[in-house]
This record gives C-alpha cells, sequence and structure tokens, in this order.
C-alpha cells in the first residue's frame, strides 16, 4: 500500500527522535542511589486524587499508614498491568512489522518503538522487584484472554486502535500523577517522566498510523470502525484502570467502594471520561463521530468535549472526604 508524502516525513521524524533521544532503564535510573530506595513507610506513596480509588471517600478517611500501603500496592500493580500490556502491543507490533514489504518506513519506526516498549518493560519490573510486592497486574480475566489480543495486529486498524485505548489511560494518568511531583515517591517519578517522554511518540505514530489507514476505508469499513472504536476504549481501559481482587481481598476495602470506584459513581466516571478526550479529538479528525457512533460513547459512559489539542488536561470532578 502506498504512503504518502506527509506519512512519511512523519515517521522520519518520528525514528529520528528515538535515536537522538532514548532512555536505558539502567543507565538512566540510578537505582541503587540513596535516592531512589524503596520505603515502604514513605507518605510520597499516598494515591493521588487522579486515581480512582484516590479519590473515593473511603480511602480518604483512613489512618495515613493504611493509605500508604493501599498506594503502594496500588502503584506497584499499575507499573505490573503496564508492563504487560506493553508485552501485548510488542507481540502484535511484531506480527504487523514482519508482514511490510521492503522498504517502508513503517518497519524501522515499529522495531524502534518495540525496543523502546522493552526498556518498558525492564524498568517497570524493576521497579515492581524493588517494591518486594507480589502484584499480578490485571485482573484474572484480562490476564487469562491476553495472549490472545495480539492476533488482533491481523487487523491492523483494529489494533492500533487498541494500543491507543491502553496507552491514553495510563499516559493521562501519569501526567496528572507528576503535576504534583514533589508527592511522589522518586524512583516512581522517574519511571514515569521517561514513560511520558517516549509514550509521546507511541501516541504520536497511533494517531498518525490511523489517519492514513482509515481515510483509505469504504463507507461499511469506516462505520465498523466507528462502533468498535469505543468498544476498545472502554474495555481495554478497564483492562489497565482496573485493580485485580488482590487488592480488595489484602486490604479488606468494602465491596461497595471497589464498585464505586470502578467505575460506577459520578466521580470516577468523570475521571473514566478524563483519559478519552484525545481519542474523542482523533474519533472527530477521522470522521468516526456519527450518530450511532455517539450514542453509543454515551452508552458506555466515556463521552465527553474532545480535548482542543494533543495533551490537554481533563480535570474531573474530585469528591470530598465524608
Amino acid at each position: 500500500m502506498k504512503i504518502d508524502q506527509e506519512y512519511r516525513d512523519t515517521l522520519r521524524v518520528l525514528s529520528e527522535g528515538s535515536v537522538a533521544r532514548r532512555f536505558d532503564p539502567y543507565l538512566d535510573i540510578d537505582w541503587d542511589s540513596p535516592e531512589f530506595q524503596i520505603d515502604p513507610d514513605d507518605p510520597r506513596w499516598i494515591l493521588p486524587e487522579c486515581d480512582p480509588l484516590g479519590a473515593h471517600p473511603w480511602y480518604k478517611a483512613q489512618p495515613e499508614k493504611r493509605r500508604i500501603e493501599i498506594g503502594m500496592w496500588r502503584i506497584a500493580n499499575i507499573q505490573k498491568v503496564g508492563l504487560q500490556f506493553e508485552s501485548v502491543l510488542i507481540r502484535g507490533m511484531m506480527q504487523y512489522a514482519m508482514r511490510l514489504p521492503n522498504g517502508t518506513p513503517e518497519f524501522r519506526y515499529c522495531l524502534h518503538e518495540m525496543t523502546e516498549e522493552c526498556n518498558h518493560i525492564q524498568m517497570f519490573q524493576e521497579l515492581v522487584n524493588r517494591t518486594g510486592l507480589a502484584v499480578p497486574g490485571m485482573r484474572t480475566d484480562y490476564r487469562a484472554t491476553s495472549h490472545f489480543w495480539h492476533l488482533g495486529a491481523y487487523l491492523p486498524i483494529v489494533f492500533f486502535i487498541g494500543i491507543l485505548a491502553g496507552e491514553e489511560p495510563i499516559d493521562h494518568f501519569q501526567k496528572e500523577a507528576i503535576r504534583d511531583s514533589e508527592n511522589r515517591p522518586p524512583a516512581v517519578l522517574r519511571t514515569m517522566e521517561i514513560h511520558i517522554a517516549e509514550e509521546a511518540r507511541h501516541i504520536s505514530f497511533a494517531h498518525r498510523f490511523l489517519h492514513d489507514k482509515v481515510k483509505r476505508q469504504g463507507k461499511l469499513g469506516k462505520g465498523a470502525t466507528s462502533l468498535a472504536y469505543p468498544i476498545i476504549m472502554r474495555w481495554l481501559a478497564g483492562a489497565i484502570m482496573s485493580p485485580p481482587r488482590d487488592l480488595e481481598k489484602k486490604f479488606d476495602i468494602p465491596k461497595s467502594v471497589m464498585k464505586e470506584a470502578f467505575w460506577d459513581s459520578p466521580a470516577s466516571r468523570d475521571i473514566m471520561r478524563s483519559y478519552f478526550g484525545d481519542v474523542r479529538m482523533l474519533a472527530d479528525e477521522l470522521g468516526l463521530m456519527n450518530p450511532v457512533a455517539t450514542r453509543l460513547w454515551k452508552a458506555l459512559k466515556i463521552d465527553g468535549r474532545p480535548s482542543r489539542f494533543r495533551g490537554e488536561p481533563h480535570r474531573p470532578a474530585r469528591t470530598t472526604a465524608a
């Protein structure tokens, strides 16, 4: 398939950026320095309000020690979820890249991205290991099916929508979390900074990839994409941001609290909606916000205004402690 010059130029810029500005998890993080030591009593583990559980009145009412314990487990588990998702991304992107014809610039960029994602997996796992916590990552049902997600690469548009559905929520969460950087443990802050810096390229590629491919779809294909898009977004947001039952059991969190925090209360649904401002903007740009699709976004409770520009903060309503 012919690639237009604008897309080629984007791929060249992204590939050159991966060469000129890249990070190594063992060169750019001094894991053994005193600053990066993991302290299980550090109050900076307390969850920020951009976390659905961190924003819940029940969590805010807990003693500080309990909030630290829950926060450390939750943050470590999010790292584990991130590396599990990125392993799926690598498997699928490799399948996609190996089918590309010789000479396509997509091949080079895909390999750059996979290299960076391998580094992210090492970085996240190193942080998890140093907490000493046996966090499982995704919920059991998602882990059981994740072994097959990479097969979506045989439907590239669907697969790259899935990539965005996984990348956008965690990118949004990390950006919100580091805005108050003094209240994050240094090791966590550094991994977030590195991930955000390189993920900006990955998200840019997925956006530009979909621009190039969706415009080539016929009316029927585009209609199907408009419906698949919000369904994949909502499903994978649950995979990335909803904790496993282990969290509830380990800390004896009431089921009603977990239900409200993920995602039954108005405040938690606002947090969920805030993850997808950029992808709603992209859906508008791709012509995927037709009347049926718009109703589907609303039914899935991930509707809302699109971003005015990439990375615009969408600040959800905050709850107050009871």
